[in-house]
């Protein structure tokens, strides 16, 4: 790729549009390389991402949504700088949320994280949403066509979360406006990182959970009011809302991305779109093929706690590293023909778009629910799902606009038009 140390990913508007030649030139360069504009290590090849995410002690996750934007706030001086990272992890913008957090902190708010979804609330979950994306069909099927993003993925993926954790039904309606897209998250404009915002979902969810504690009903909302800790005892309001509101914030943004990727293939390719009409089975497996062909997170960071050997390469003390899951799910050392999108591929759930090791999407099985209920709808209630070449130009000269983030990867809008079934 030419230019390539010309490029900075963090704001290029054309690796937006396309990083897949970018991870590749750096892959084949070293799986695991410096770029020059923000000093940070790039993992590009999928066992050196793999062998990172495992490692804990020696990469914190105090940047994870970070990275080197606005940086660390102190000087990273020294050989071991764990002490620096306590000392300053508060200072750090979203150091409140989950993904952030490092062991021991992490383990025990997973834990009552995994204790609100519960295997029998994501079954009641998953029935539920056979009903809510029906709902959201039945206001854009009339017309024949739709923005997919705005007008099922991103209402649909919201009702969900609000389902799951209870949100009451007559407050639907506000949490669609108020959660209806995601601003200046990893924007490649530079925009300012803000230390809280998720200031609704704060509110509306401590209001929830301080209600249901003085005042305990026979709704879900109470359960998530008085989880408790593995050792049982019941955690500070502000933890229970920060988790929640992690679920919302970051669930409903990448669960967007993976519908809208999905139905655009499917309306790309005729052939593919029969055959899961009439073979179902095939679904869950497009799916995860879907995840590792173009995942939602472009990657997730991490900030080294000691010198560390990944492989045979060195990364020094107080490096920010960026795990890019985008690329490592483009390994030809791990996936046949990585650039073939194979709905078939025998080892597609081995991809690492819901990360790896300790702070594995907790989400991931919610996710792949909502993917395959939604595919099964739209399969369901629309017949010759097509681009709309109105909006996104013909077959061989389509247009996309593309989110300008790094850290998310997804098409800003998806027109589509279709047949009733």
């Amino acid at each position: 790729m030419a230019g390539l140390e010309d490029e900075n990913f963090f704001t290029s508007r054309t690796l937006t549009a396309d990083p897949y030649p970018y991870y590749d030139e750096l892959r084949r360069r070293c799986p695991i390389r410096r770029e020059p504009h923000h000093n940070v290590m790039m993992v590009t090849g999928y066992e050196e991402a793999r062998a990172i995410y495992q490692n804990a002690e020696q990469f914190s996750s105090c940047t994870a949504v970070t990275g080197p934007f606005p940086g660390f706030p102190v000087p990273l001086e020294g050989d071991d700088i764990s002490a620096l990272i306590e000392r300053h992890r508060d200072e750090i913008p979203f150091s409140d949320q989950l993904p952030t957090f490092d062991p021991p902190k992490h383990t025990v708010q997973r834990g009552l994280l995994l204790r609100l979804l519960t295997p029998r609330r994501l079954s009641e979950n998953e029935d539920a949403m056979w009903r809510l994306a029906d709902r959201q069909l039945e206001e854009v099927l009339p017309q024949g066509r739709c923005e997919f993003i705005s007008e099922f993925a991103g209402p649909f993926a919201m009702l969900v979360i609000a389902d799951l954790l209870g949100v009451p039904e007559e407050d639907h309606n506000e949490f669609r406006r108020n959660l209806g897209r995601t601003r200046g998250f990893g924007s490649t404009r530079g925009d300012v990182l803000s230390h809280t915002p998720l200031d609704f979902l704060y509110e509306r969810i401590t209001t929830y959970i301080k209600q249901r504690r003085d005042s305990p009903r026979e709704d879900v909302l109470t359960k998530l009011a008085h989880a408790t800790y593995k050792d049982g005892s019941l955690p500070e309001i502000q933890d229970v809302v920060r988790l929640a509101a992690n679920l919302f914030a970051a669930g409903q943004e990448t669960t967007v991305r993976l519908l809208a990727a999905a139905v655009q293939m499917l309306a790309e390719d005729a052939h593919l779109q029969e055959k899961l009409r009439e073979h179902r089975s095939e679904i869950p497996n497009f799916i995860e093929e879907m995840l590792r062909f173009e995942s939602p997170i472009k990657g997730d960071f991490r900030l080294a706690r000691v010198a560390a050997t990944v492989g045979s390469l060195e990364i020094p003390a107080g490096a920010t590293v960026m795990l890019l899951n985008g690329a490592a799910n483009r390994d030809p050392r791990k996936f046949t023909a990585p650039e073939q999108f194979r709905p078939d591929r025998e080892n597609a759930r081995e991809h690492l778009a819901f990360g790896h090791g300790i702070h594995y999407c907790p989400g991931a099985s919610l996710a792949r629910a909502e993917g395959r209920v939604s595919v099964n709808r739209v399969l369901d209630r629309m017949m010759q799902i097509r681009i709309s070449e109105k909006e996104h130009g013909p077959p061989d000269a389509r247009r996309f606009r593309y989110l300008p983030t790094y850290i998310l990867r997804g098409t800003r809008h998806l027109h589509i038009e279709f047949a009733l079934a």
